[in-house]
């Protein structure tokens, strides 16, 4: 959209003409969602109906080949998707980045017959939830649920938090342990009781990810997958989901801030013009927000192609070319972080600097963008992805590929713990 008329839309950063075809597929599903998204965050109501339209289109198949029956999208195309949908709804954005990250972790993995059973999940319209956090004081890196064997079946019994989109999947990207200790991927069907899933996610951003506690009691496993195999890029691509969600509220941020501005008629008797839309400090503000929310899409999709070039070097590079475009994927991923929250958490702020008071008003939920905005980035402490830059930059220590949070040695559990941030332990890719 150009001209005063319409809120400016930035023209995609990938455009060569398949992403296009495949971005024209999609976008009335986007727009249709942006069109209740105010409504969904004012009641809190999970946007089931939302997912499924995007399941019935197809949209979790991108990323598979075409000869498979996805659209077979690049990491960059597929990343630049996301942000369009993310302006529409952040929520559902970060809802599929389980799903996402499992189907990523199919496509680097031999295409034996278990496989193409998932590509042909994906292109039916399955989605994958993910569960990888532990619930209790649980010590760091330590995993309680288990895999185990009863009646001849594989089953697994354990408590997760944060299962970000289980609550609309069919499957679940289980983390676990099994008999003989080792670390494994559950892939877990969640049509059955004994999976339980509750959304009891209390943060005052992103409250609508389906995020929360699931339980799992003697629940079957459909497959066992050594988390050894796991793709090595994958805290890289777990990072570019919040880069292109921030992106997508950043989008969002600026297309309401501009409406707002354009169809004020009040004014300051200290403006400086006749119209809202006419005073030049209230267009500085503006035009600054655009510009952050133009360098926050470009980082993203820029830090998008350095995991293209993992994926690729997964297949057609040697060992040495594989690990040094997974390093690079990992250190641009973190950069893209430090740089961008930051841009998106001042852009959210700033535009209650060109409306004033008014922009607090509840019916409008401006503050949805900062709020949003302010949880993605916290995710991953920004702190420690800057060190970890700079160890890199100075004496070239390669950079962790996953990592874990739990109680510290010094840990004393506390009577009658909570569910919190604090008691919560796992290996974590993101």
């Amino acid at each position: 959209m150009s001209g005063i008329a319409n809120t400016y839309s930035f023209a995609p950063i990938v455009q060569e003409p398949h992403y296009e075809t495949v971005a024209q597929k999609y976008r009335p599903i986007f727009q249709r969602i942006a069109a209740n998204t105010l409504e969904r965050e004012q009641n809190r109501r999970l946007g089931r109906e939302e997912i499924k339209w995007l399941k019935e289109a197809g949209f979790g198949a991108v990323r598979v080949p075409v000869e498979y029956g996805g659209d077979g999208v690049s990491l960059p195309q597929l990343f630049q998707l996301l942000i369009e949908l993310a302006e529409a709804d952040s929520n559902i954005v970060q809802a599929l980045r389980g799903h996402f990250a499992f189907v990523e972790d199919r496509l680097n993995a031999p295409r034996d017959e278990k496989v193409l059973t998932w590509f042909k999940r994906f292109t039916q319209g399955d989605l994958v939830g993910n569960a990888w956090s532990e619930v209790g004081s649980v010590s760091i890196g330590e995993v309680n649920t288990r895999v185990s064997k009863q009646d001849g079946s594989l089953v697994v019994n354990g408590q997760k938090f944060y299962s970000t989109g289980s609550i609309f999947a069919d499957w679940i990207d289980l983390f676990a342990r099994d008999e003989d200790g080792s670390h494994v991927i559950a892939a877990v069907s969640t049509h059955q009781a004994s999976v339980i899933q509750e959304d009891d996610w209390d943060g005052f951003g992103q409250r609508t990810t389906g995020s929360g506690t699931s339980i799992y009691q003697n629940a079957v496993v459909e497959e066992l997958i050594p988390f050894e195999s796991r793709f090595k890029y994958q805290t890289a691509f777990y990072q570019l989901f919040h880069l292109a969600t921030l992106a997508g509220i950043a989008r969002a941020a600026l297309r309401d801030v501009s409406r707002q501005v354009r169809d004020r008629t009040r004014i300051y008797s200290t403006s400086n013009a006749s119209s809202f839309a006419q005073d030049v400090q209230v267009q500085q503000v503006v035009g600054e927000i655009s510009a952050y929310t133009y360098a926050a899409e470009a980082t993203a999709v820029r830090a998008a192609f350095a995991s293209q070039r993992a994926y690729d070097a997964h297949w057609h590079g040697t060992p040495e070319q594989e690990k040094q475009a997974n390093i690079e994927a990992e250190l641009e991923s973190a950069q893209g972080q430090v740089v961008l929250s930051e841009l998106v958490i001042k852009a959210t702020s700033q535009l209650f600097n060109a409306l004033g008071a008014s922009a607090a008003s509840t019916k409008l939920s401006l503050d949805r963008h900062w709020r949003n905005a302010r949880t993605v980035a916290s995710h991953n402490p920004l702190i420690y992805k800057a060190r970890i830059i700079g160890d890199w930059q100075i004496n070239g220590t390669e950079p962790p590929y996953v990592w874990k949070i739990g109680q510290g040695p010094s840990y004393k559990p506390l009577p009658e713990s909570t569910t919190s941030e604090s008691s919560v332990s796992s290996t974590k890719a993101a």
